[in-house]
């Protein structure tokens, strides 16, 4: 890796009710070109989610949940590429969380406000790893911007 420090960028959106939280932040990735982009904060709220918990494996991806109601982002983080791997923990009308791995339907019910960082010298891509049957993050150094 370079000895010379990455610079940060900092990108920021809102998304409207009825958007989709994952397929918007891809799309804002791709027009942008950015090569490593991750979240930095998010607030707001849902309406819909689909997630993947944490006991699904590989080989057992039916650990699943739908949710249909409305609840408030406490936390989302990730990076983001056309494979991007995002988690979430929600928090329903009284206050308990859910959380899992952004699988879709982050339908935005009154708005979500996120702020993406980019790492000036990196580049993320995802690559099938062996050993958990996942696409993981490989990072690469050195990368600029076209």
């Amino acid at each position: 890796m370079s000895s010379e420090p990455s610079t940060l960028t900092v990108h920021a959106l809102r998304l409207g009710p009825g958007e989709e939280l994952l397929s918007s932040l891809v799309a804002f990735v791709e027009e942008r070109k950015l090569k490593a982009p991750f979240i930095i904060t998010c607030v707001g709220s849902v309406i819909k989610a689909t997630l993947r918990l944490a006991n699904a494996t590989a080989d057992n991806t039916n650990q699943v949940v739908h949710l249909n109601e409305r609840f408030e982002i406490v936390s989302l983080v990730g990076t983001l590429n056309k494979e991007a791997h995002l988690h979430i923990c929600l928090a329903d009308k009284e206050g308990k969380t859910i959380g899992g791995h952004v699988l879709g339907d982050l339908e935005v019910f009154t708005t979500a406000e996120v702020i993406i960082g980019e790492a000036s010298d990196l580049s993320f891509s995802r690559e099938m790893d062996e050993r958990t049957g996942f696409p993981e993050l490989v990072v690469t150094a050195g990368a600029k911007r076209a």
